[in-house]
């Protein structure tokens, strides 16, 4: 029997990010900071990266300052590749 084929086999799993929205000037789109730690790996000191990603919001309901939930998805124009699951977090 081919494992390719088969009815159970599972599709890849979506990447989950949260990050900050640090601009909502352009309509159903957020950009959001997405900041993670690693080990320098020669110091061995923790540095901090980040990245900015677009994301899609279809009701303009992010804003500066919120703390997103992203997931990602099939292309939605050039840049943007992930979508606006929740608002974990209001801006104070």
């Amino acid at each position: 029997m081919s494992e390719r084929g088969s009815s159970t086999e599972q599709r890849g799993r979506r990447k989950v990010r949260t990050g900050v929205v640090v601009s909502d000037a352009t309509d159903k789109t957020v950009l959001v900071r997405i900041e993670r730690q690693i080990r320098h790996p020669l110091y061995k000191k923790t540095v901090r990266r980040s990245a900015k990603l677009t994301a899609h919001d279809e009701r303009n309901e992010a804003h500066v300052g919120d703390t997103v939930r992203l997931v990602e998805t099939r292309p939605l124009s050039k840049t943007k590749r992930w979508r606006v699951v929740e608002i974990v977090e209001r801006a104070k």
